[in-house]
């Protein structure tokens, strides 16, 4: 019996955490999230207690060095959210839709939002934008089986439209307008909406007013919960000008430079490698002396 409940307890603690979970978790505790873009990545972030890995299209510039996140394709998508939910352990894995995988028709986003679950793995999509066009792929989606993140505010496959990074919602006419579309993206049937570079007293009061979980980057603390990329986390980015909503929590740049550089230097003086680095044949030392 013993034996029997130890087991039952080890399969709960490795229980693959649910929407349903994420969802459940609003008023309890926050919710974390970070991204992810590969096996790796996936395993150390979710190791130290992320609740949802999102495979964000900001890969276009943490992994491809673009300057926007258009360029993504539906296959690189693909791709790397495999590769994340291979590392993923018991974090929830949800995959960004790219630009132009869903914006052209409803059919259109159903089919590669299905593809993307099927092909990867994954638990759920995220997509941007509350336009009642979206709202319906969104209710489309939850009604196919397909768990659908919401994300408002500012969306970054819009930079051009938007003029650039920049805070959304500021006028009372613009909060109107992204508040009505949290209301719209919670009927639709999203698990969760993402919460973008709003002013935090929007974001408090979407909050408040949703069932769903709001996830907050640049939204301030009111959120249900935060989510990062988790190369601005490390200090693995590269900016011109930091985003005020980022903190770093670790140099890893420089700790990688450093490393390298000390390789480099080992190597170029002969220290790298020593004989304990080495093999040695199975009779021993292989080869003459002169």
């Amino acid at each position: 019996m013993f034996f029997i409940e130890t087991l039952r307890g080890m399969t709960a603690a490795m229980k693959k955490t649910s929407v349903t979970d994420i969802r459940s978790l609003k008023g309890m505790r926050r919710i974390v999230a970070l991204t992810a873009y590969d096996c790796t990545m996936a395993k150390l972030v979710a190791s130290g207690g992320a609740d949802i890995l999102l495979v964000g299209d900001s890969l276009a510039q943490c992994v491809k060095g673009e300057e926007t996140t258009l360029s993504v394709t539906l296959e690189e998508t693909i791709y790397h959210t495999r590769n994340v939910v291979k590392g993923a352990g018991t974090a929830l894995v949800v995959a960004d839709l790219p630009f132009m995988s869903y914006q052209v028709s409803t059919e259109q986003g159903l089919s590669n939002a299905g593809r993307v679950m099927k092909e990867t793995g994954c638990q759920a999509v995220k997509m941007e934008g509350g336009s009642p066009e979206r709202c319906e792929l969104i209710s489309r989606c939850v009604e196919s089986g397909i768990p659908v993140m919401g994300h408002i505010g500012l969306t970054p496959q819009s930079v051009n439209a938007f003029g650039g990074y920049v805070v959304q919602g500021r006028s009372d006419d613009e909060g109107k307008k992204i508040f009505d579309q949290a209301l719209n993206i919670e009927r639709a049937g999203a698990f969760s909406i993402v919460l973008e570079c709003i002013p935090y007293q929007l974001a408090k009061n979407i909050t408040l007013r949703v069932s769903s979980p709001t996830i907050g980057i640049g939204a301030g603390p009111y959120c249900d919960g935060q989510i990062l990329v988790i190369n601005d986390l490390l200090g693995m980015s590269f900016w011109e000008k930091k985003p005020r909503f980022v903190k770093v929590y670790d140099d890893i740049a420089s700790k990688i430079i450093g490393a390298v550089s000390s390789f480099r230097d080992d190597v170029v003086n002969g220290e790298y490698p020593e004989i304990k680095h080495s093999y040695k044949g199975v009779d021993g030392e292989n080869g003459q002396q002169d």
